[in-house]
């Protein structure tokens, strides 16, 4: 260490710049290390210091320190003001770079801006050149034209032309232009190679004669003065009505407001919803988004959508008069399709299976009066109830079939209180007169008890004795329909959108899904769109009653419509709709409502109701089954009497219920639930049957309901446990007990009543209460062992693993027996 004059200079380790560094004395003495840094001034007490002798210690001698300050203290300190200047060395490396990213990212704005510019100057040039060009050309033209116009020089001698051909200096100028010229052609070659493509604004007229609107022009103008004014450019608001539905998306809702997806999604991100533009969020959610854009809400319900299908009231001008529609009603095997098929002169009973009808059918009849006729054809069978209900609702007058024969029967009633309920007049048609054992007097007494009183018991319902045999009453039976129409004076409006009941509807192989519809008001045309239950459809054709194709169809005719997209049920209703769009969105709410009403509908609520249907189900057997029919009826039908079958302990699934041919699918499900598939006039394809048979699966057809019904009722059944029975044969009384070796305590008894049996059961009663129930290990008759012993007869008897038995019991002999259960 040097001393100059009266100052030192002290070299610290850890790389301090002796800038730094001071070292101040006092009588040439050490006092203190002062530190200076950017940041700050720390002082730091010189080891040695104030140590007698003056002088600084070495570092690695503590002996010479005054005071002491030890290497590692020393260390320490001088590792810290390392970290501090390092700290600051990062600090500025990283302002310097900050710095020269903006520099770069001015530079970069800088360059953008000037590339921008000179874009502009030389769009600006090009189109200056352009204008240029054009206009010398243009006054090329013109100059050519004059040239042209004036008259023509006298032709000089060819020795005069000859010096004038040479190249003079002023010709040099005009080569120049052509050869600008000629480069000037070529560049506007190379700028219009697009220009062979078609645009957008070539197409709607040309890109030169594309204007703005005169609404974006005054916006525009708007803009520039609010700017030049000084005053804040902001788009004027518009003000919409939304319409909320109970649920809507996000993107959805930002479109019905016109505002931005991300302004919407950043609002409900500070109301503390994370959403994003594709998920659903409820209607007073969006309610307050859209008070908060300043829109007006108009809230709306999903079924809002089939406002389009209310009901129109028809002007009474309007309105012109319908065939009436009559429903034939009645008791299975009382004659009514035999009446139909006399009436329309056809023979409908001869196609169908066992010779009872298993469809509604809808004929159209034109009487030799010149009135034309509709009629319904319902089935009497018991499990078409429903099938009977619909046909009472779409009819006008009702014809009730009585067999004089027979009387009223327990579907007639049904039939009865089916017209009474759609409050519809009754004409009672009394059939089969022509038999000899007919008495029409005691069906007129035996409706009286049905409260349907008739013409010739004084009352109002008209009756007619028919024969479908011989065709007598046929013409009476007409003249009552025609009399009645008369009076109801039906009439409807065939100049609007059609509207309709399905009475029947099927799948065709051929075809695809067919639908039996009688229209009820207005014209179904061939093209129209429509919308029936969950599903839609556009009419691609219309097919008659009697298989011939027509156009459209008016009010009270049975036509068979074929475009639907699926097989509606029978009963829904038929609409005819402006738009597909308006027809899809229909479907889906209903086939959405449908939906839920089935998840309601079998749901468990509580926990105490998801216990007991959990219970209920564990105590339940069940017989799943697969059922395909030919119609919809037909399969809605069989499905609500699959339901009627079992009790407690049994009961009858319908896995799948359809209509349409029996496939592969089905057999697959069946296999996997292990149910059988029944056939209802329809049969397996070649590939479902080659399947079944490989997996097992068991097919059974069917054309009766009959059938049917009664062999899955004798399967469920067989699901039955077998009742137990308890038959009590005899009894005896202990008189002694005896203890034998070997065998243990044997009772001497005297049988008071009936039998003793070995093979029976045996209780032991002692004072009338049951003590043990089990078998007899022996019954013997003196040394004897014995079957059986008789009333009055004296035996021994040991019971198997008891023998607490005592003098004066009472032995309780009885025979258990299973009996085989049915439903009924």
């Amino acid at each position: 260490m040097s001393d100059n004059d009266g100052k030192k200079t002290l070299g610290l380790r850890g790389g301090a710049r002796p800038g730094n560094v001071k070292q101040s004395f006092s009588h040439g003495r050490t006092k203190n290390v002062v530190v200076e840094t950017k940041r700050k001034r720390v002082v730091v007490p010189k080891p040695g210091a104030g140590k007698p002798g003056g002088g600084a210690a070495p570092s690695g001698d503590p002996s010479r320190r005054p005071a002491g300050i030890s290497d590692a203290e020393m260390a320490r300190r001088m590792k810290a003001l390392q970290a501090a200047k390092a700290r600051e060395a990062e600090e500025a490396a990283e302002r310097e770079a900050a710095e020269k990213a903006r520099e770069e990212e001015r530079a970069r704005r800088r360059a953008e801006q000037e590339a921008k510019e000179r874009e502009q100057r030389e769009a600006e040039e090009r189109a200056r050149q352009k204008a240029e060009d054009e206009e010398r050309k243009r006054k090329e033209a013109e100059e050519a034209a004059q040239r042209a116009a004036a008259a023509p020089a006298p032709e000089e001698p060819k020795a005069a032309r000859a010096p004038a051909s040479k190249p003079a200096p002023a010709a040099a100028p005009r080569k120049q232009d052509r050869e600008r010229e000629q480069r000037g052609r070529g560049k506007g070659r190379d700028d219009n190679r697009r220009s062979g493509k078609l645009t957008l604004g070539q197409a709607t007229g040309g890109e030169g004669n594309r204007q703005r609107s005169m609404a974006s022009m005054k916006r525009k103008q708007e803009r520039a003065r609010q700017k030049a004014m000084g005053g804040p450019v902001e788009r004027e608001k518009v003000i919409r009505d939304v319409q909320l539905p109970e649920a809507i998306m996000v993107s959805e809702l930002a479109n019905r407001m016109a505002e931005r997806v991300a302004d919407v999604v950043k609002s409900l991100m500070q109301m503390g919803m994370m959403v994003t533009q594709n998920q659903t969020i409820d209607a007073d959610t969006a309610e307050l988004i859209i008070e908060e854009f300043g829109h007006k809400v108009t809230r709306v319900s999903d079924s809002d959508v089939e406002d389009v299908i209310k009901e129109i009231e028809d002007d009474e001008k309007d309105l012109q008069p319908r065939p009436p529609v009559i429903t034939i009603m009645g008791h299975v095997d009382h004659g009514k399709t035999s009446l139909l098929d006399a009436i329309r002169d056809a023979r409908v009973v001869a196609g169908e299976a066992g010779g009872i009808t298993q469809h509604i059918g809808a004929y159209q009849v034109k009487t030799d009066g010149g009135t034309t006729l509709t009629f319904l054809d319902t089935p009497g069978h018991a499990a078409f109830t429903s099938m009977r209900s619909r046909g009472a609702q779409v009819t006008d007058i009702v014809v009730l079939v009585v067999a004089a024969d027979d009387a009223v029967m327990p579907q007639t009633i049904e039939a009865i209180n089916h017209a009474k309920a759609a409050e519809v007049p009754m004409i009672v048609a009394i059939n089969k007169v022509d038999k000899p054992d007919a008495n029409p007097d005691k069906v007129r007494t035996d409706l009286l008890q049905h409260e349907v009183i008739v013409e010739k018991m004084s009352g109002e319902v008209q009756d007619v004795e028919v024969s479908a045999i011989t065709g007598q009453g046929l013409d009476e039976l007409l003249e009552a329909i025609a009399l009645q129409a008369e009076i109801l004076e039906l009439k409807a409006n065939p100049n609007r959108a059609a509207q309709g009941a399905v009475i029947e509807a099927q799948l065709d192989v051929g075809r695809g899904p067919v639908a039996t519809v009688l229209v009820q008001n207005g014209t179904l045309h061939q093209g129209d769109i429509f919308v029936v239950g969950e599903q839609y459809g556009k009419v691609r054709a219309l097919i008659n009653d009697k298989g011939e194709r027509v156009n459209e169809a008016g009010p009270s005719v049975p036509v068979e419509v074929l475009g639907l997209n699926g097989t509606p049920e029978a009963g829904d209703v038929l609409n005819v709709t402006e738009t597909e769009a308006q027809a899809r969105e229909i479907a889906a709410y209903r086939e959405q409502a449908a939906k839920d009403k089935r998840a309601a509908a079998g749901a468990a609520t509580t926990l105490e109701q998801l216990m007991q249907k959990a219970k209920e189900d564990e105590n339940v057997t069940e017989l799943p089954i697969l059922m395909k029919a030919d119609v919809q009826g037909s399969a809605e039908a069989i499905v609500q009497a699959m339901e009627k079958i079992g009790n407690d302990e049994v009961r009858v699934r319908v896995l799948h219920s359809g209509v349409g041919a029996i496939t592969e699918t089905d057999v697959g499900l069946a296999e996997a639930s292990g149910a059988p598939i029944f056939g209802f006039n329809v049969r397996a394809n070649a590939s479902a049957r080659n399947t079944a048979n490989q997996k097992g699966v068991e097919i059974r057809y069917y054309s009766v309901i009959y059938d049917l019904v009664d062999d899955v009722k004798a399967a469920a059944s067989g699901l039955l446990s077998a009742e137990i029975r308890e038959k009590f044969i005899g009894y005896a009384e202990i008189r002694e007990v005896f203890k034998v070796t070997g065998v243990g305590k044997v009772a001497g008894c005297l049988v008071t009543e009936g039998v003793a049996r070995r093979s029976a059961g045996v209780r032991l009663l002692r004072d009338n209460v049951v003590i043990h129930e089990g078998t007899l290990k022996t019954l013997k008759r003196f040394k004897d062992e014995v079957t059986e012993v008789q009333s009055g007869q004296e035996c021994g008897m040991a019971f198997e693993n008891y023998d607490d038995i005592r003098a004066g019991d009472v032995i309780e002999i009885f025979e258990r027996e299973e009996v085989t259960r049915t439903l009924d």
